[in-house]
């Protein structure tokens, strides 16, 4: 067990930078980036590896139908081979109004169509000839490069199905928005589920939530920019199931009536939900917010900025 963090890059790549290495000199094991709308996460990693020794480093995630596997493995490759062997390769299926609105590709059958990603992109890595693709039909082999057959994959899930179907063909899990009741509950047991129809043990899955985090004196503040954080989240349909099942159908259902009410809509996102999720208050309180998720079964609680809090004190707080 492990505790990492996700750095994004925000307006300064050379802040995020610097936050990476006083991760590393605090003793964090990981440094995470998510694909958003701005800097590519795969050569954000690159610019981490450079100036980086020893943290591990991963996408968290990179939506797969934004690069085909074949440019997948080459550059997850690429970018392992830079940083010695440290790249963590966090692959997720995103949304539709991304994948659709934004690369001009479909979300068709995404359980499926992530285990054929996975398995193209791991027997490329490992200097195999892929198997053949329904959606993604591909000859390509790695060419000059040596072979990196034991590169860490990890599946973003949110699904029970996606869930179980990360434990059989993937290294680790990563989790957004998923507290720890939602781990103990369902993650756990679908991942577990999962090793057992593949034949594997559990023993070894990575399961990395991502924590809002925050030193603050009032975590009130840290709630305020966490409801509008969360906007866009509430309004996703796989993020809205994951919701649900952990027991906040009731915040779907007032931010549905509060439509159009951006106000009316973060009020909806309540304290109970806030709390369950995030990891805030005095370095005390941040540390206590992360032990509930190693408590609940997570093995790399990766620790999170809030928007307007001082996430080096943070990174202090949560370091071991």
């Amino acid at each position: 067990m492990a505790v990492g963090c996700f750095v994004s890059t925000g307006r300064s790549l050379e802040r995020a930078i610097e936050r990476v290495r006083l991760a590393e000199e605090l003793g964090l094991e990981s440094a995470w980036v998510t694909q958003l709308a701005g800097r590519d996460a795969l050569t954000v990693l690159t610019a981490y590896a450079l100036r980086t020794e020893r943290i591990r480093l991963g996408t968290g995630v990179v939506p797969i139908y934004t690069r085909t596997p074949a440019t997948m493995a080459q550059t997850a490759a690429t970018v392992d081979e830079l940083s010695g062997g440290r790249l963590r390769l966090g692959l997720g299926v995103s949304h539709r109004p991304v994948v659709e609105g934004w690369h001009g590709q479909t979300i068709d059958k995404p359980v499926s169509e992530m285990r054929e990603y996975v398995t193209i992109v791991r027997a490329i890595l490992a200097g195999e000839d892929p198997p053949p693709g329904a959606k993604w039909p591909t000859g390509f082999r790695l060419v000059g490069v040596d072979p990196r057959p034991d590169l860490p994959i990890y599946v973003a899930g949110l699904s029970p199905r996606m869930l179980r179907a990360a434990g059989e063909i993937a290294d680790g899990t990563v989790l957004w928005l998923c507290n720890p009741e939602y781990i103990r509950d369902v993650v756990v047991p679908e991942v577990r589920a999962g090793r057992e129809a593949a034949g594997k043990s559990p023993d070894g899955f990575d399961i990395v939530p991502a924590v809002p985090a925050a030193v603050v004196d009032d975590p009130a503040e840290a709630f305020a920019a966490m409801r509008r954080d969360l906007l866009t989240y509430f309004s996703l349909p796989f993020y809205r199931a994951m919701i649900e099942r952990s027991g906040f159908a009731a915040d779907i259902e007032r931010y549905d009536a509060a439509a159009g009410d951006v106000d009316a809509m973060q009020a909806a996102i309540s304290d109970d939900f806030l709390r369950a999720l995030t990891a805030v208050g005095d370095p005390d309180g941040v540390r206590a917010g992360v032990a509930r998720y190693l408590e609940a079964g997570a093995t790399s609680p990766c620790v999170g900025p809030i928007p307007g809090t001082d996430f080096e004190a943070t990174l202090r707080a949560a370091a071991p």
